[in-house]
């Protein structure tokens, strides 16, 4: 009988501590003897249109020719991708994905006439306005920066076509992608030694980085990579293989080195700016080996015409 006591007196202080000098029980009572209400779940609508849309994304800004050493206003295209995740009947959600920069947006979804307002946080000098469209399995508008003096090109329009976003260890660079690295060129002096006179002359001579076709044979998500795989290879040559790896997983580059090259093939989607923990083992062990190599490997200059 004592113990019945003990555990009864027990009971009742442990209420009793649950609850206010008012009497009721408090949410974060242990044994609470009202039962907490389950959230109110907005129920989600037209999830035929969640998914990746991606595909152009151009706006007019300022350019330089280094070859004559002037600016003009070019059109520079860039490759969006538009993640669609939740819609409600009053909010869309989801992100936006260029140049290796993620950011989430939030916005609303006009039935009638089919199109999206999706905004930005605004918090970075980069965010803007989405006002786009749908037509069939694409979306086409323009985004508007919310800074407009902080961005090179303020309006930029859009043309997206839904994709399905699909890692798939196979994918190579397409045989007929162009290998040069346009991004950095590097000036070399050069001598010339006019035959006539044999007077020689020094000038500059500005050139680019070139792989060299290993790209096509070499996969460092499918073999394991040895250093004899590596030794004669160009410094270019194991970026690409090395990157590769990331693009089938849908990487968001930040350069625009490996942008270049991976847009040049139609299965590239740019989904994250963060695939690290999608690489699998082999993939890990073969982007280890190409950093160190990477490292100390030199580069095949030549001159080329744009």
């Amino acid at each position: 009988m004592k113990i019945l006591k003990l555990t009864f007196a027990s009971l009742l202080i442990a209420f009793l501590s649950g609850c206010k000098k008012d009497g009721t029980v408090t949410e974060n009572s242990k044994d609470s003897l009202i039962t907490k209400k389950d959230s109110v779940v907005v129920p989600e609508v037209h999830q035929e249109f969640y998914g990746i849309y991606t595909g152009e994304f151009s706006g007019k800004e300022m350019m330089h020719d280094n070859e004559v050493d002037e600016d003009y206003e070019g059109v520079n295209i860039k490759k969006l991708s538009l993640k669609i995740n939740r819609i409600t009947q009053d909010s869309v959600y989801g992100q936006s994905i260029v140049n290796g920069t993620q950011r989430p947006f939030r916005g609303v979804f006009n039935e009638g006439t089919q199109s999206f307002i999706l905004d930005e946080p605004g918090n970075d000098k980069t965010d803007g306005r989405f006002e786009i469209k749908l037509k069939n399995d694409s979306v086409i508008g323009k985004w508007t920066a919310f800074n407009k003096s902080a961005v090179k090109a303020p309006l930029k329009n859009l043309k997206l076509i839904k994709k399905d976003f699909v890692y798939n260890p196979n994918f190579m660079m397409d045989e007929n992608s162009d290998l040069i690295d346009w991004e950095n060129p590097k000036d070399f002096k050069e001598k010339y030694t006019d035959e006539e006179t044999g007077k020689t002359e020094t000038y500059t001579a500005s050139k680019n980085r070139i792989a060299s076709d290993a790209v096509f044979k070499i996969n460092a998500s499918k073999q394991k990579l040895s250093e004899k795989d590596l030794k004669n290879l160009r410094k270019l040559d194991m970026e690409i293989i090395k990157n590769a790896v990331f693009a089938r997983h849908g990487y968001s580059f930040k350069k625009q080195t490996y942008r270049n090259f991976f847009e040049q093939t139609d299965w590239y989607i740019p989904v994250s700016n963060n695939v690290e923990s999608e690489l699998t083992p082999l993939e890990k062990d073969n982007v280890a080996l190409l950093n160190r190599f990477i490292k100390y490997a030199e580069d095949k200059y030549d001159s080329f015409g744009r």
